[in-house]
């Protein structure tokens, strides 16, 4: 026995699933609330200063946080090869402008200090706040439209035909999911500036972050309905799977039917738990915001990105980017991963260098935790932002 055949094929399809979610999450989790203290800068903060500590609450981190995103995109392309290659493609126009607003942070954090004129800074702020926005609310339409499935075809040969257009994400449903992303973002972010920063900026969040989690909960729970109603129309394997199979889409038969996406908590009620742990996140989050107990307040913060994100991915189980226009084309855990032998490498790796990658962060967040306050930036003249 070759030493990969070890764990076996299924089980690493599943493993894989199961890391790539986690590496969404980490993304979300960590430069989710550097994405929403961009969104909040314009709003929390009155004065130069104030704009100051805001910015500087996130600024020694931000670059490292982003690197979930890297890693995130390198699984989906080492491990679902047809899923990077279908979703980079079919979105390839919003992924030009997540990419875009995205390129705006690093460019603003870098340049808004460079002159000490107001309307120069006030234009990069704009900037920040665009290229914190956009990408929260692109994400999240991204994610609407992978439950309403994508306009994809696969011919025999597996080369894939995009049939939808830019301006054709955009829908109700996907718009929902999109400001569902900014309210959860814009929630984490204010819960951030409540523990970094102080005074007026803190109680500004705190009134940002209680609208924002009203609103992440009532459009969780409409999104909820939606689909619980099969208003939006799920997606159903028919055919027999071979979950060892190799990587080959067309191999199985499925369908679109209202109420497909809830099979998977019918036949396993404990899933419930998942959406739960959403809610009580949002809920525990907007309670504990009037409170001082900010610690605590980022636990409920965090559960709720670890909640409602989970809830897409099991929702959806096998499926992983389902098609609208061929249901048998849709991409499964079970037929569009990399092989047998490549995902034990990459596992093999990702155990390696995957709790170094953790060490390292909380290292980092344990040198450079505590307040930043007006004193603190007055004071400390090399402060770069």
């Amino acid at each position: 026995m070759v030493l990969y055949e070890l764990i076996d094929y299924s089980t690493l399809k599943i493993i894989w699933w199961v890391l790539l979610g986690v590496l969404l999450i980490g993304f979300a989790v960590t430069d989710g609330f550097d994405m929403g203290v961009g969104a909040l800068l314009p709003f929390v903060a009155e004065t130069d200063i104030e704009r100051r500590v805001v910015i500087n609450t996130i600024g020694p981190t931000w670059e490292g946080n982003q690197v979930w995103f890297i890693l995130g995109g390198g699984a989906i392309f080492a491990a679902w090869p047809p899923l990077y290659a279908i979703s980079f493609s079919g979105f390839y126009l919003a992924m030009f402008v997540v990419l875009a607003a995205m390129i705006l942070r690093p460019v603003s954090f870098k340049y808004r200090s460079k002159r000490p004129d107001p309307s120069w800074r006030t234009a990069w702020d704009w900037a920040l706040f665009t290229g914190s926005f956009v990408p929260a609310l692109v994400f999240g339409v991204a994610v609407g439209n992978v439950l309403l499935g994508v306009p994809f075809k696969l011919d025999s040969d597996l080369r894939m035909t995009y049939e939808g257009s830019f301006f054709g994400l955009f829908s109700p449903f996907t718009l929902l999911c999109g400001l569902l992303s900014v309210s959860m973002l814009v929630m984490h972010g204010s819960v951030w500036l409540v523990m970094r920063a102080s005074g007026d900026i803190a109680q500004r969040a705190r009134r940002f972050g209680s609208l924002a989690a009203i609103l992440g909960i009532v459009l969780f729970a409409l999104g909820g309905y939606l689909v619980f109603s099969g208003y939006v129309e799920g997606f159903r394997i028919t055919s027999e799977v071979d979950p060892n199979m190799a990587a080959n889409p067309l191999a199985k038969q499925a369908v679109i039917e209202g109420g497909a996406w809830m099979a998977n908590y019918t036949a396993y009620p404990i899933l419930w738990v998942v959406p739960g742990l959403g809610f009580l996140g949002l809920l525990g989050t907007l309670v504990l915001l009037q409170s001082k107990m900010e610690m605590l307040i980022f636990v409920f913060s965090k559960w709720a990105v670890v909640g409602i994100i989970a809830t897409v991915g099991v929702t959806m189980f096998p499926f992983i980017l389902p098609s609208s226009v061929q249901p048998e084309a849709s991409l499964t855990v079970w037929d569009a991963s990399s092989t047998h032998r490549t995902l034990f490498n990459m596992l093999v790796a990702t155990l390696i260098f995957l709790p170094l990658i953790l060490v390292y962060t909380a290292w980092v967040y344990k040198v450079l935790w505590g307040k930043v306050d007006e004193e603190t930036i007055e004071r400390d003249n090399h402060t770069a932002y």
